[in-house]
């Protein structure tokens, strides 16, 4: 049977974050829930992926720093839905080590490398890894993030075609003290030497606020829309983090 290969997002929607370049302090573990539920998304099995539609996805992240510059994280990534969509999908570990703040880089620097397993039929490859540089800077009231990622397969439909370049970018304005808003923008474009079509890409666009009403905490929710074929649509997320 002929498929196509719809080039994977690097979060796959169960993890939908921009990345900071700050890591979590040392000793301290960070645990964090992600939910998002999409309300418009693939409707039929494709390439042996199950729908995406009305699907809810959580995802438990656990995140522990060894040193003021170097973390790791797990994750455990779930789906709930109707027609049997209801189950554990996989796992990742992610290792990051962050540029100290004592070398006075003007920007925030930081490199994450990802990599596990997802269930094949939750996922057109299930062995992958992403290398996600991590780039930010904060001025005044307003805050940029640039994660320019590169996804690759190694067990599965996308296998064959090298490193998948995936896009994120992050803005947000400080409004208050306590509260920012802004959008994120995820893409996954293909490999840098043989940019897809704009149907075949992924492109999602979210509007996004972050409260820090404490440093123990973390929040953030969004709303986000998908402009090609390929990508799901009208996703609602929420992020909920504790530091211990």
């Amino acid at each position: 049977m002929f498929t196509i290969p719809f080039f994977c997002q690097a979060q796959d929607n169960y993890e939908i974050q921009v990345y900071g370049s700050e890591t979590v302090s040392k000793d301290t573990t960070m645990v964090e829930l992600h939910s998002n539920f999409t309300f418009d998304g693939q409707k039929e099995t494709v390439n042996d992926v199950m729908p995406t539609n009305q699907i809810l996805h959580e995802t438990i992240e656990i995140t522990h720093g060894f040193t003021d510059c170097f973390e790791v994280g797990f994750y455990f990534f779930n789906a709930v839905g109707n027609e049997n969509r209801t189950t554990y999908v996989g796992s990742h570990v992610r290792p990051r080590i962050m540029v100290p703040e004592s070398w006075n880089w003007p920007v925030g620097v930081s490199l994450s490398t990802e990599f596990g397993y997802q269930k094949r039929e939750y996922s057109e490859d299930d062995w992958t890894m992403e290398i996600r540089p991590i780039i930010d800077k904060e001025f005044n009231k307003l805050y940029f993030s640039f994660n320019p990622t590169f996804d690759k397969s190694f067990h599965g439909l996308n296998e064959g075609i090298g490193f998948v370049f995936s896009p994120n970018f992050k803005a947000a304005y400080n409004i208050t003290k306590e509260v920012a808003a802004g959008f994120e923008y995820y893409g996954s474009i293909g490999p840098l030497n043989n940019i897809q079509p704009w149907q075949s890409q992924q492109q999602q666009l979210f509007l996004a606020i972050d409260l820090d009403w404490s440093p123990l905490w973390e929040f953030n929710c969004g709303y986000g829309l998908g402009f090609t074929s390929s990508t799901d649509n009208a996703i609602f997320k929420v992020i909920l983090g504790k530091r211990f």
